[in-house]
């Protein structure tokens, strides 16, 4: 893992700067994942955590975009984003890759950030989220986007440590 990457610009305006660490942590995660096959993709390496695989790491991650962009911000429909499980039967279910390769989930956890970017992108820091029923949904979008910086930045960390168990790679940024 040799792989450069950059972090935002050191006099940044706000946005340029929460965008730009958000974007940096979102890469070091899916450099985490290059040159994994499926199979160790899938392979659960701790064995108190069986849903913490690479496949499901960037799965919750493409989750946790949705939902704090999509469901929180925007106020759109729940029911879409597995971790809003209405009978809560299975807290890790947006953990869960159905089998899908880990080019799919990296596929779609791209969109999902590029999305995420275009709603941020047509919108104030200061707005506010728009779910009705949750209390996170009153957060502003500068505290959506720090929230999003912090769980992408711990979920990289915990790809460092997956990556190393399965195959003894490590790197930083």
């Amino acid at each position: 893992m040799t792989s450069e990457r950059e972090r935002p610009p050191l006099q940044a305006d706000e946005r340029t700067a929460l965008i730009g660490w958000l974007d940096l942590q979102r890469q070091i995660l899916r450099w985490k994942c290059e040159g994994l096959g499926d199979e160790d993709a899938h392979r659960p390496v701790i064995p108190t955590s069986p849903a913490m695989t690479m496949a499901g790491l960037i799965s919750h991650m493409r989750w946790t975009e949705h939902l704090w962009m999509e469901v929180l911000f925007l106020g759109t429909d729940e029911k879409q984003n597995p971790s809003f499980d209405e009978d809560e039967a299975d807290e890790d279910a947006d953990w869960h890759t159905d089998g899908r390769s880990l080019a799919e989930l990296l596929a779609e956890y791209e969109a999902q950030c590029t999305r995420s970017n275009e709603i941020a992108a047509a919108a104030s820091l200061d707005d506010v989220g728009r779910h009705p029923d949750l209390r996170s949904g009153s957060a502003n979008l500068r505290w959506m986007l720090i929230h999003l910086i912090e769980e992408t930045a711990r979920h990289a960390g915990h790809a460092d440590i997956v990556r190393e168990l399965l195959d003894g790679t490590k790197g930083y940024y």
